[in-house]
């Protein structure tokens, strides 16, 4: 049984950092196409990054430069460093996953969601 687990979530001031993880279970990472999508209040999920092997991260054009994903596959989690937070990266944050095709940012293109982390940005 496939099964997404976050953490990391939390509070932290503009400008600050946090790094989300996502444990997986059931299924091995490098078979999947992994990533992390979020929802703020009112508005539609957005692609934030996905990362599959052999051809490396997407990110979405508003965290460019600021968000890195990662993936230790000794531990079966994937990891998204947040750098240079702004109070609009304030959302819930899932991790997702898809088995077939490339990375994109079409939410109904992922197969299993996690049950999301908050992240919220204010001083």
């Amino acid at each position: 049984q496939v099964q997404l687990v976050e953490s990391g979530g939390g509070l932290v001031q503009p400008g600050g950092s946090l790094r989300l993880s996502c444990t997986a279970s059931g299924f091995s990472l490098d078979l999947g196409r992994v990533g992390w999508f979020r929802q703020a209040p009112g508005k539609e999920r957005e692609g934030v990054s996905c990362i599959t092997s052999p051809d490396g991260p997407i990110y979405g054009d508003s965290v460019k430069g600021r968000f890195t994903i990662s993936t230790d596959n000794a531990k079966n989690t994937v990891y998204l460093q947040m750098n240079r937070m702004k109070p609009e990266d304030t959302a819930v944050y899932y991790c997702v996953v898809k088995f077939w095709g490339i990375c994109t940012f079409s939410p109904d293109a992922y197969d299993y969601w996690g049950q999301g982390t908050q992240v919220t940005v204010s001083s």
